[in-house]
């Protein structure tokens, strides 16, 4: 049976969900966020070197990276369901948004929360104005601009169609849900999007998404 190495608050919420989808049967081990540091805990390194979530096991191997989990689980147990088909316009914008999610989305909103969480470090006194005010810059100059230059794309793409990669439901819009909600959640995605919205609010409907939810647990980035 898949074994899903499950993190709180992360990427592993879509392979469950993706899991769901499939209708797979699969089990769930729960790993927790260290309260401090929010980091995964050193038990997850017993799993895969870099100790991170998602990882899955499934006949004898060890899968990582939520992308290549997903098309795995797609391409193993999907019998064509949730990928357009090979050759077709709709296969490559699917295998675009696949990658799209983590490789140019993902790292402007991880440079976000970086900034936002060193301008709440505590420092010395005399350093936490220059601090401060780095931070700003880096948002305001750089990691903003660049944000909303992806949301207006997406908002245009998803004018062409209602799901990412065509008029069907695909993994690929399994792989752009944590982005999307890590954008809502603090990336400035909002109603001037309302595109992106809809897009979130159909995904959350879909009762996978809901037991996918239920099984892994408070996901505290939807709030």
């Amino acid at each position: 049976m898949i074994v899903v190495h499950h993190l709180n608050n992360s990427r592993s919420q879509r392979v469950l969900w993706m899991l769901e989808e499939l209708g797979v049967p699969y089990e769930v081990k729960r790993y927790e966020r260290d309260a401090k540091t929010m980091l995964a805990p050193p038990e997850l390194m017993k799993v895969h070197p870099l100790g991170k979530s998602p990882v899955i096991t499934d006949r004898g191997m060890v899968i990582a990276e939520s992308g290549a989990i997903i098309e795995y689980l797609v391409e193993t147990y999907g019998e064509g369901r949730f990928e357009p088909p090979a050759g077709s316009p709709e296969r490559l914008r699917y295998r675009y948004w696949m990658h799209y999610a983590e490789g140019s989305l993902m790292p402007p909103l991880l440079m976000k929360l970086v900034f936002d969480k060193l301008e709440t470090t505590k420092v010395p006194f005399f350093v936490k104005p220059i601090v401060k005010a780095i931070a700003e810059r880096a948002r305001s100059s750089f990691v903003m601009p660049n944000i909303e230059r992806h949301l207006s794309f997406m908002e245009g793409e998803l004018g062409k169609s209602e799901w990412f990669a065509g008029k069907e439901f695909s993994a690929a819009d399994v792989q752009m849900s944590f982005p999307l909600e890590a954008a809502q959640a603090r990336g400035g995605l909002d109603a001037k999007r309302p595109k992106l919205m809809a897009f979130l609010e159909r995904i959350h409907a879909r009762p996978a998404y809901k037991r996918a939810i239920d099984k892994g647990g408070e996901y505290t980035i939807l709030k």
